[in-house]
């Protein structure tokens, strides 16, 4: 069975109850989650062996971000132990034409404070086929940039190969500081991953005749953009996933891979959304699982884009679909009639 890493932060989500604001709440519901754990419980969902790769307090909270990932499937026997807290963030869920509201509190956390030799990433890589990092990662703290640059070089060394998906995160960095380190950290990148702005974002490469904010996506400013980014850093492929949105309520979801000069476009989905936090992890989290299962370019686009289709009506970070639910989406039975 092919074997899968993820590195990152796991952190505690803190969420009013439906759609209220934060200054209505008398109760927050709790979850734990993160970019990389996301994608850690997609793929164990899956039926592929997975870890995840972190450092949690030595505490209860910790204990319960660890539980969370154990119940999933994760295999949790590579977290290190230790430092003071677990990084929270809360999140508002956003309707109609009031976005959602991310507030961080995660400085200081047990893995933006652990130390490079934490990690024995020789013995991490052992057996291991595919490394999956986010760049929230790096923005983390300079010491978790670097953990994530020694994971990336020991996983070249093994010959594995290497996912990233950009995840640019104006709150937690800038974009030239973005820039600086993850484009040092791209030469060992093979696959990259990223929404309609992260390349832009992160690197300066815009797609010409689309406006993000207004939901006006042009589909070859984005083959452009793959182009620039595979000539820049050597991929070789490049996923962007392609989001206009109507209304904070009301998206329309695809997406596009681009591969040995090809590109190739998905279905188009209109969701209704019930939570889009992990919506782009869910992507990455098919992408992967294809992939390694050798489906063709194509095929693999379309499983992604429809698992992360699936996770937008599923509460929490994680999607908790299987794969032949995944399946029966890419055939083409989108009508959510009731399976009997």
């Amino acid at each position: 069975m092919k074997r899968v890493v993820t590195f990152g932060e796991i952190m505690l989500r803190l969420a009013p109850p439906n759609y209220d604001r934060f200054v209505q709440a008398d109760t927050f519901t709790a979850i734990y989650g993160g970019g990389e754990a996301n994608v850690a419980i997609s793929l164990a969902n899956y039926g592929v062996d997975v870890a995840f790769v972190t450092k949690v307090p030595a505490h209860e909270i910790g204990q319960c971000a660890v539980n969370t990932l154990r119940r999933y499937g994760v295999d949790t026997s590579k977290i290190v132990r230790g430092g003071n807290r677990l990084g929270i963030y809360y999140c508002e869920k956003g309707a109609s034409q009031r976005a959602s509201k991310v507030i961080y509190d995660r400085a200081g956390s047990a893995i933006a404070e652990a130390e490079r030799s934490d990690f024995d990433w020789d013995a991490i890589f052992e057996g291991v086929d595919w490394f999956h990092f986010t760049g929230i990662t790096p923005a983390i703290s300079d010491k978790a940039a670097a953990a994530c640059k020694d994971a990336l070089i020991t996983a070249k060394k093994h010959g594995v190969t290497v996912s990233t998906d950009l995840n640019y995160r104006k709150k937690l960095w800038t974009r030239e500081k973005a820039g600086q380190v993850m484009g040092e950290l791209m030469q060992y990148v093979d696959i990259c991953i990223a929404n309609e702005a992260d390349a832009s974002d992160v690197f300066g490469i815009s797609a010409e005749n689309s406006d993000v904010t207004g939901g006006k996506l042009d589909r070859n400013g984005y083959v452009s953009v793959a182009r620039q980014l595979t000539e820049r850093f050597g991929f070789q492929k490049v996923a962007i996933t392609l989001r206009s949105s109507r209304s904070a309520s009301d998206n329309d979801w695809a997406g596009m891979l681009y591969a040995g000069g090809q590109a190739y476009f998905s279905r188009t989905y209109p969701i209704h959304i019930v939570d889009r936090v992990g919506g782009g992890d869910s992507f990455g989290g098919g992408l992967i699982y294809s992939l390694l299962n050798g489906k063709s370019d194509k095929y693999a686009l379309e499983f992604a884009v429809a698992a992360s289709c699936l996770k937008h009506t599923i509460e929490g970070d994680y999607n908790l679909v299987s794969v032949s639910e995944v399946e029966t989406l890419v055939g083409g039975d989108g009508s959510g009639r009731v399976q009997r």
